[in-house]
């Protein structure tokens, strides 16, 4: 019975070894580094360092876009790291900024993450190199992916439902699932609105056998979902738990909001 009971005791920490050292976000895998210049950390202070807690990407010289969850009461002390590959690790490439200013969304809703946008205005412009540079992103007028279209997204959030943390960029390659079933009571009902996009990686029908689930997850939030290249969507919320079939992550749809960036980010007539 003891030596049962051993066996049991190291199948599960073989299992908990599995999920813990997973490949990342929910699934994907570590991102070459730098290959994503545009990628933001945005860390708050934990004692005597700082802690990732969101994601975020650059858009142009000085700004950077990300969630308004991710800062709903204002900076608080918060810096916004680039050119981070890995979180812990001493990197040349590693710039870090003051938010100068922080514009969230005015029509955020709380209760369902509806208008989930927000812009960082940084201290200073960033200095251009290949660890750090801008993205374009889909403006009004342009192509939001359909459904079963594969889009990609990247952070250092959870690996697991557990809550590890990764130290270094991952990345991960979803499909966009209908509007229509997302809609559903099963799925988000009526708290997903047109401003939004669920995507994840969803189990081929029938789905008769385990199959790897891959989803963006706590710690992504404010990071971006890209479709050919460009940023469409801000990871924003999903279910409880990642890599549920029913709760897809969900992306605010950035092209809906260009006259309200346009209108943040448009140069401030000087005084005379």
């Amino acid at each position: 019975m003891v030596a049962e009971k051993d066996a049991l005791v190291v199948a599960a920490v073989f299992v908990l070894a599995l999920i813990s050292h997973s490949e990342g976000i929910i699934g994907g895998r570590e991102a070459v580094p730098h290959s994503r210049p545009y990628m933001a950390s945005i860390q708050v202070q934990n004692g005597e360092t700082m802690t990732h807690e969101c994601g975020g990407f650059v858009i142009a010289d000085q700004w950077v876009m990300t969630a308004v969850h991710c800062l709903p009461t204002g900076p608080n002390g918060r810096k916004v790291v680039l050119g981070v590959h890995s979180l812990s690790e001493p990197e040349e490439t590693k710039q870090t900024f003051d938010i100068l200013e922080l514009h969230n969304h005015p029509a955020f809703s709380p209760s369902n993450y509806d208008n989930d946008i927000a812009l960082i205005k940084l201290d200073r412009p960033y200095n251009a190199s290949e660890a750090v540079s801008a993205v374009e992103y889909l403006r009004a007028g342009g192509t939001n992916p359909d459904t079963d279209a594969e889009v990609e997204t990247a952070g250092w959030g959870s690996l697991d439902n557990l809550g590890a943390r990764p130290d270094k960029l991952k990345e991960v390659v979803v499909e966009v699932v209908s509007s229509t079933r997302c809609r559903r009571s099963d799925y988000f009902g009526r708290k997903f609105t047109t401003n939004m996009i669920c995507a994840q990686k969803l189990c081929p029908e029938p789905c008769d056998q385990p199959y790897k689930k891959e989803d963006s997850c706590d710690g992504d939030s404010g990071g971006p979902l890209l479709y050919n290249g460009i940023v469409v969507g801000i990871t924003s919320n999903g279910g409880m738990k990642c890599g549920q079939v029913k709760k897809p992550g969900i992306y605010t749809i950035i092209s809906h909001y260009t006259e309200w960036i346009d209108s943040i980010m448009a140069p401030q007539p000087s005084a005379t």
